[in-house]
């Protein structure tokens, strides 16, 4: 039974100015020009990344301790989606501060037992100033991997929407994103891994790389996002056609084979 009663982790913050290095090599694994000194929605996470050393790391690459880790035996971590509101963006030379700080958790039953949602919030200040707030949702579960997952299909969705972005992710690109995220979670890179023991069909395409391309849609279209919010629904794996869809209206999806709906997110 998980039980994170008396988990209250203290507020941490991290200052970091901003460079242009790590969003010209994003722009790189996109196909897309860099995105010049506006740092576009999201891409702070190629920011105040965490570096632990190697004798840190768990059978799954990541951290075995952490102070949003809950304190639950054999930890599986998921991506399940966040919340993200500017008020001014991120620039290419900004000196900016990150405060990180537990929201909430919650514990619920689902198809593979218990599972604890744990809300982590970032709030990020600029010369003392508050110009953005992110939250993000990660699920952990404790003990042994679900069930392997199915065979999935490879046939291409069909997508009709005013704006599109055909894609498929191949292990290239997976090992470049976990490179620039300093993300060594082994189900994105080592499929013997992913598949024998978290149950995955494939090497699974990281979760907050769809929430990016979903909002390359409105980047790429010259729309600004003031705010958005985005849920992980089911994976996409590792060469399968996929589509990032949406339209000026605000809705935005990953559109996986099968009729498949991967994310969801909005904008305005």
């Amino acid at each position: 039974m998980i039980d994170v009663a008396g988990w209250a982790p203290e507020a941490r913050e991290t200052t970091e100015v901003i460079g242009v290095a790590p969003a010209a090599a994003l722009a790189g694994v996109l196909d897309a020009e860099p995105p010049g000194e506006e740092l576009p929605p999201l891409w702070q996470w190629l920011h105040f990344l965490e570096r632990p050393a190697q004798r840190e790391l768990g059978s799954d690459g990541h951290p075995r301790e952490g102070r949003f880790l809950p304190p639950i035996p054999d930890r599986r971590r998921m991506f399940a989606g966040g919340r993200f509101r500017i008020a001014e963006p991120m620039r290419v030379g900004d000196t900016v501060t990150r405060r990180d700080e537990l929201a909430s958790t919650a514990v619920k039953n689902g198809r593979s037992g218990e599972m604890l949602f744990v809300t982590v919030r970032h709030t990020f200040l600029r010369d003392g100033i508050e110009i953005a707030v992110e939250e993000q949702d990660l699920v952990y579960r404790s003990g042994d991997a679900a069930g392997r997952t199915a065979a999935p299909s490879f046939e291409a969705p069909a997508v009709e929407a005013p704006w599109t972005l055909p894609m498929t992710a191949d292990p290239v690109l997976l090992f470049r994103f976990s490179a620039l995220t300093y993300n060594a979670h082994r189900i994105h890179y080592d499929e013997e891994y992913a598949t024998g023991v978290e149950g995955h069909a494939g090497l699974v395409v990281h979760g907050p790389l769809l929430a990016i391309l979903c909002l390359e849609l409105p980047r790429r279209a010259g729309v600004a996002v003031r705010e958005l919010s985005f849920r992980a629904r089911t994976p996409v794996f590792a060469r399968q056609p996929f589509t990032a869809a949406g339209g000026p209206d605000g809705a935005l999806s990953i559109e996986a084979p099968g009729g498949v709906t991967a994310m969801t997110a909005t904008f305005a």
